[in-house]
């Protein structure tokens, strides 16, 4: 073989070699790099979050990017419109935390999905309940029988306007449940299609000060409808220190939203795009915190996953102790 064919021999191997560490480079990427990628030998932890929640607050307060960046994590906020879009994406690992109310954790581990418990919020019971027009006629909750009234499954609604029924000592068939996403249950209300309507802040506080609504019963006694921060098993069980990093950071933001009511509202009324004599009014019936979880929550959710299971609304029967991973 000639030596100019020779060259050119070595100078086609060694491009073959190049092409082939690239493309080995590019699945190590797909595959170790998807879940726990690395940027600026930082780690991303991906969080899932709806508008308004205490992710949201954190994010637009600035302190808990840069403070998991201290401790060499990258925090990338994935806004998401309710519980159940949340449950999908943390089930599928497109996030790795999830912030959501009381309702879609049981669904979803009624459901199979290997959940983790990992941190929770105080009460929102006041600021939730089940609304009437001021002129409807409907005054206690017996009133509610063959009524319609609006929630949405696998919300914190379904479970309040359950409690609502037995408190009423109605059966579960004595009203009309009908399932409707907030904001369609919101014009539905205004316009007089419904008869009542089970919700939460901030919808709750606009309709009362702006939908001539009033409050039947709020949660109280029935539902506290918790933040709840939430990981898979495999996840939070590998990555404890994290889990322990953003409680004990969110904790501190929500003390700052608690003891802040002024700034919050103003903040809160520009990201919700709401009044702020709306914002102001859910701010002010409502503590925020974080904590990790204890025994009391624990014995609430459990109860209300006894509860829909009795009820045919989960064909699982729980243990929701199982999934905590996070006690404080």
């Amino acid at each position: 073989m000639s030596r100019t064919k020779r060259t050119v021999l070595k100078w086609l191997v060694g491009i073959v070699l190049v092409l082939w560490v690239g493309v080995a480079f590019y699945g190590y990427q797909q595959t170790d790099g998807a879940k726990s990628s690395h940027t600026n030998g930082l780690t991303t932890v991906t969080v899932g979050y709806q508008k308004g929640d205490p992710f949201d607050i954190a994010k637009q307060r600035g302190k808990l990017v840069k403070k998991m960046k201290a401790k060499g994590y990258r925090l990338v906020l994935k806004q998401f419109q309710d519980g159940n879009a949340l449950m999908q994406a943390l089930k599928s690992g497109s996030i790795d935390y999830a912030r959501a109310g009381d309702t879609p954790p049981v669904t979803a581990q009624s459901a199979g999905t290997d959940l983790a418990y990992v941190g929770v919020g105080s009460t929102k019971a006041k600021g939730s309940g089940i609304l009437v027009k001021k002129n409807s006629g409907i005054n206690s909750l017996k009133d509610l029988k063959g009524k319609k009234i609006a929630y949405t499954k696998g919300t914190s609604s379904q479970y309040l306007l359950l409690q609502l029924i037995e408190k009423a000592g109605l059966e579960v068939n004595d009203v009309d449940w009908v399932n409707m996403d907030q904001s369609a249950a919101s014009v539905a209300f205004a316009k007089g299609k419904i008869d009542a309507w089970v919700t939460w802040d901030p919808y709750t506080a606009q309709a009362e000060l702006t939908q001539n609504a009033k409050a039947l019963s709020n949660g109280v006694g029935m539902s506290n409808n918790r933040d709840y921060i939430l990981s898979m098993q495999t996840y939070a069980k590998s990555h404890k220190t994290v889990s322990k990093y953003l409680v004990d950071y969110l904790e501190d933001d929500m003390h700052w939203a608690d003891t802040h009511h002024k700034q919050l509202t103003t903040m809160l009324s520009k990201s919700l795009k709401l009044k702020k004599s709306v914002v102001k009014k859910m701010v002010d019936r409502r503590r925020y915190s974080i904590r990790g979880m204890y025994a009391s929550v624990v014995k609430e959710q459990q109860e209300m996953a006894d509860n829909f299971y009795k009820n045919g609304i989960t064909t699982k029967k729980i243990n929701v102790k199982s999934a905590v991973t996070y006690l404080k």
